[in-house]
């Protein structure tokens, strides 16, 4: 008896389909495994990032409360309170608490006429390069007034530098000291020029400009009025 197109069709698609059981069973058993542990993988991976994200946010919010208390315990006199969250945040990983850290640490210290030890500290915010840079410059700025009486002035002259230039947010209070380093350094010329630039400067704070017109103008050096920062800094 003969067998009509539509059964050979019929029996064609059974034939197709059991070929590509016969192959997928084929992959399973090769990759089957592969495929399991890749899965895995990828949710051992989405559920490790879910996880340190929280653990982020926890220990932020833990660093947080820390550094609040120590304020809090400094407000009301009771330093010691204030020195271990203080300590432990000094070592902190956040570049935020660890600066605030350190340089709440050095202040207790000059509280305490310790001058070479906040010195310190403020030295090792400016040389921390996983800080910020306006951190490391307010470091630099706070370290060199500390110890300002016991350094040379061509020390002071070559950490300031950089810094005494319009522009710059510690313009004022570096090129202030600047400047009287020029003038310990018997350089008269570059202390005046520098103390006209800060009295002309209307970024600068109001106390400082006005102490730097008062230099200027004992030294013979016009300042003109305030018209925002200059185009370039004092230059040897």
């Amino acid at each position: 008896m003969a067998v009509s197109p539509h059964s050979d069709q019929a029996f064609l698609r059974e034939v197709d389909e059991e070929l590509r059981r016969d192959q997928l069973a084929t992959v399973w058993e090769r990759y089957g495994r592969l495929l399991i542990g890749a899965v895995v993988a990828g949710l051992v991976l989405f559920g490790g990032n879910l996880f340190w994200q929280h653990r982020q946010a926890v220990a932020a919010g833990e660093e947080g409360e820390k550094l609040q208390a120590a304020f809090q315990a400094l407000g009301s006199g009771q330093t010691p309170a204030a020195e271990k969250p203080l300590a432990e945040l000094a070592g902190s990983g956040r570049d935020g608490y660890r600066a605030l850290a350190q340089f709440t640490q050095a202040d207790i210290l000059l509280n305490r006429n310790d001058a070479k030890g906040a010195a310190a500290k403020f030295a090792a915010v400016a040389a921390d390069t996983g800080l910020a840079q306006p951190f490391r410059d307010l470091a630099t700025i706070r370290q060199t007034a500390t110890e300002y009486d016991t350094l040379k002035p061509q020390v002071v002259i070559d950490r300031l530098r950089p810094l005494a230039v319009p522009g710059n947010a510690f313009f004022g209070s570096a090129g202030e000291m600047l400047a009287v380093a020029y003038l310990r350094s018997n350089q008269p010329d570059l202390a005046a020029r520098l103390f006209a630039q800060i009295g002309a400067n209307a970024d600068v704070p109001e106390t400082i400009r006005q102490r730097a017109v008062q230099m200027a103008g004992s030294m013979g050096a016009s300042t003109p009025a305030p018209a925002g920062a200059a185009a370039k800094g004092p230059q040897e």
